[in-house]
């Protein structure tokens, strides 16, 4: 009975209905594409560290993420490292800002990842052209099919520059986004150092392996002891510094976060003065259960029953439009995220929303006086 009356008090004025879903329709869309973003960001900002094969990071002091790395550590550092108990491999990696120089004409800035594949510190990864082994030939760089027009080439044997060196494309991946919007070029470690002029005894990171059951925060000391003028960091802290960097110190995640709750208020807001507009259209209505009986509570059940049929519909709606703009996201440089996680916390965002949205209706209600009815 509850969610008949709920269904025929919506129905009853389908313009009004109308303008309930798009309130929420509207604020469902804004909350999953901002949160989208967000998460989709945080995923490009970690996934150089997430895919690194390394439990430790040896970085210089004040590096904030992985593409500020610099290029400051020496050929002695890994010989420190290799020296301490536990470590199994520590490889060298650089990774630095370079311009790109495009075959037909102009330029644009590239972030460049020095690493050899034989030392299993950092690897392109999702490979759809070549292969790993086609990086090292003469020249041989990757790079991502979402930066191939940015880049000025189209397809594997494209040639171009990275400062005043030829490179000439021999992998192409497909994943591998920056929050940077400067695509990642995966070279070797020494091609990296010769095209940028680098001395042959440096490199920006090294990522230390442990041999399984080491514990880690023993060779973290240990390493810190040898390595004084260095950090150490654990893969946790190197991505929760980088997050911190790009998210947080440019604002970034705070506009992100802020334009998703700017979306539950404008949507409680429409949903509420919809809800309030209905209650007091049929308080007659509601004072007639009143007087025959029907408690508060009831009352209160058949607004909240209100409330989360419009939060379902509109969800159900709102999210089919997110995903729509999800998938078409995927080809971009900043691509949404969309996980079951997230769709079935935005589903009891909605629900909470539309709830929190029904206390304007339930106080109006609570004042009806049940004699009003006979006074009609």
């Amino acid at each position: 009975m509850i969610l008949t009356l709920a269904i025929k008090n919506l129905f009853h004025d389908r313009i009004r209905l109308a303008v309930t879903l798009v309130g929420i329709l509207f604020s469902v869309v804004l909350v999953a594409v901002q949160l989208g973003l967000y998460f989709g960001a945080r995923k490009m900002i970690v996934a150089m560290v997430e895919q690194a094969n390394a439990e430790l990071w040896v970085t210089a002091y004040g590096a904030k993420s992985f593409e500020e790395g610099g290029v400051q550590l020496r050929q002695s550092d890994r010989h420190a490292a290799l020296s301490v108990p536990g470590v199994v491999s520590a490889a060298p990696i650089m990774v630095t800002f370079a311009e790109w120089r495009k075959p037909q004409g102009g330029s644009t800035t590239a972030i460049v990842v020095g690493s050899n594949a034989e030392d299993g510190g950092l690897r392109p990864w999702g490979l759809i052209q070549g292969d790993e082994r086609a990086i090292a030939d003469p020249g041989g760089v990757a790079v991502d099919r979402t930066y191939l027009a940015d880049l000025g080439v189209s397809a594997v044997g494209d040639v171009a520059q990275i400062e005043q060196g030829r490179v000439r494309v021999t992998a192409i991946t497909d994943g591998i986004r920056s929050f940077t919007m400067a695509p990642f070029v995966f070279t070797t470690l020494n091609r990296a150092r010769g095209l940028l002029g680098v001395p042959s005894d440096q490199f920006s990171y090294l990522l230390v392996k442990l041999s399984p059951g080491t514990d880690a925060g023993r060779v973290r000391a240990a390493l810190s002891q040898r390595l004084p003028d260095r950090e150490v960091l654990t893969k946790a802290e190197f991505r929760d510094r980088s997050l911190q960097q790009w998210l947080f110190s440019t604002g970034a995640g705070v506009a992100l976060i802020g334009g998703a709750l700017l979306g539950l208020l404008v949507g409680t807001v429409i949903v509420a003065q919809t809800l309030y507009s209905s209650t007091k259209d049929h308080l007659a209505e509601f004072a007639t259960l009143r007087a025959l009986g029907s408690s508060a509570g009831y009352i209160h059940r058949v607004i909240l029953t209100q409330a989360a049929f419009s939060a379902v519909l509109g969800y159900i709606l709102g999210m089919a439009i997110a995903l729509a703009i999800t998938t078409l996201s995927e080809a971009t440089a900043l691509p949404l995220l969309m996980t079951p996680e997230l769709a079935a916390g935005l589903f009891a965002i909605t629900i909470g929303m539309c709830a929190v949205s029904a206390i304007s209706a339930i106080l109006k209600v609570t004042k009806i006086d049940p004699a009003m009815v006979f006074s009609r």
